[in-house]
């Protein structure tokens, strides 16, 4: 089921998610339904403050992107990055191991809101997977940026919160307008 995708403004984005102990008939329907919602929105990653559930599980698929390649290994070795996405990572520890790189970032959680965001190039993760198994990679390029994007959701962290000062400063009109219409509209739902 595709789930409506929570805005800026929304109390729920600025929440540290609840770490999963067990993988419940209602978690598994969960990452389904979050996978389902990325997809119908074509985006990359997804974490659960985004569809109004404050746990510690995103998800993340970055096999559509061409032009912004990813690298994954497993104990070292390469692996293929097509046949291990889609990713669910579960209560995810994520270590910055590269030097700091600049790309674009865009999220479902601001429609029409880009920036560029500096973050380390490379990082190192320890996440269960959807069985509950632990799991341990390294990745580089967008699966890494999309990893510590979602991962900072997952602790109430927004990209805003890591955009460059004189950036964020000219968004502030359109961030201030979503943000507003957010809350407008959780006045009119209760």
């Amino acid at each position: 089921m595709v789930l409506p995708i929570i805005k800026y403004g929304h109390p729920v984005l600025r929440k540290k998610g609840e770490r999963i102990e067990n993988i419940t008939p209602e978690i598994k329907k969960l990452i389904a339904d979050m996978f389902e919602t990325m997809e119908e929105n074509h985006g990359v990653g997804l974490a659960a403050q985004q569809v109004g559930v404050a746990k510690q599980l995103t998800v993340i698929d970055v096999r559509g992107v061409t032009d912004r390649p990813s690298t994954l290994e497993f104990n070292g070795q390469l692996a293929d990055l097509a046949e291990n996405m889609p990713l669910v990572l579960i209560n995810p520890e994520v270590t910055p191991v590269g030097e700091p790189v600049s790309g674009g970032e865009g999220c479902l959680s601001f429609p029409e809101v880009y920036a560029e965001i500096t973050r380390p190039g490379a990082v190192d993760v320890q996440a269960l997977n959807e069985r509950g198994q632990p799991m341990a990679f390294r990745c580089t390029g967008l699966l890494a940026r999309a990893v510590q994007h979602e991962t900072d959701h997952l602790n109430g962290i927004l990209f805003i919160d890591r955009m460059d000062k004189k950036v964020k400063a000219e968004l502030q009109p359109d961030l201030d307008e979503l943000q507003a219409a957010t809350k407008e509209e959780l006045k009119k739902a209760k």
